[in-house]
């Protein structure tokens, strides 16, 4: 079945293993064709997730410290290292099937992911970069009002890919509290802060209001300009 459209569902506050139970399904499904790409957004409650290149170096806390304190701790089949999610964040989970879109590049699925959320994250005047030889979405500080300190991620992304059929995807820090990233050092990356839509337009000084629904909306215009059928030649 070829692709005519990506198909943006959101799916609300779904705990991780019923998140990777409903990916699975998507997947086989979208390898059968069956259905359409399509773009899962929702949110979990507290979780860290081990990508498959995680350093055990990189958890300040251990698993059993975790559960104790409410986080739940998954291994699973992305790209990356270990990162958390919980309530406040926007969590992306692509089903394409790169064959079908005569895209069979996952670094190039990637570029398109990072591009696609500093699109909709650009339209609420947030400067965003890549930083070159690491995965994800960060502050561009050279046109931000609060440019020292470290560098500081918004988004990240892992995703895994079956049969050119993508899953996994991005985590985008919307309103999410950010203390919860201190048990674990966020995708193995000692030197870089982690930071949030609302923080960022804090440190804009503008108020932030209530942004989850817009960032949800600019969001899902974005990821389906820049993964679609339609943008083969899009950079």
């Amino acid at each position: 079945m070829a692709s005519t459209a990506i198909e943006i569902e959101w799916l609300g506050s779904i705990r991780y293993g019923d998140g990777l139970a409903r990916q699975e399904r998507a997947v086989a499904d979208r390898i059968a064709g069956t259905t359409g790409d399509r773009v899962l957004l929702l949110e979990h409650p507290a979780v860290v997730t081990l990508g498959r290149s995680t350093n055990p170096d990189n958890l300040r806390l251990s698993p059993d410290e975790m559960r104790k304190k409410g986080i739940e701790v998954f291994e699973v089949g992305r790209g990356g290292d270990v990162t958390y999610h919980a309530p406040g964040q926007l969590v992306g989970y692509p089903i394409l099937d790169l064959d079908a879109l005569g895209r069979k590049d996952v670094h190039v699925h990637l570029r398109r992911i990072e591009a696609a959320l500093m699109e909709a994250l650009a339209s609420f005047g947030i400067p965003c970069r890549r930083v070159e030889g690491r995965t994800g979405v960060f502050i561009d500080r050279a046109r931000s009002a609060v440019s020292e300190g470290p560098d500081r991620k918004i988004a990240s992304i892992g995703v895994g890919v079956r049969k050119w059929v993508t899953f996994h995807g991005f985590a985008l820090n919307v309103s999410i509290d950010l203390a919860g990233f201190d048990a674990i050092v966020p995708c193995g990356l000692h030197d870089v802060e982690m930071t949030s839509v609302v923080r960022e337009l804090e440190r804009e000084g503008r108020a932030s209001g209530d942004v989850d629904g817009a960032i949800r909306a600019a969001v899902g215009r974005s990821l389906v300009r820049w993964l679609g059928p339609d943008t083969l030649a899009r950079e």
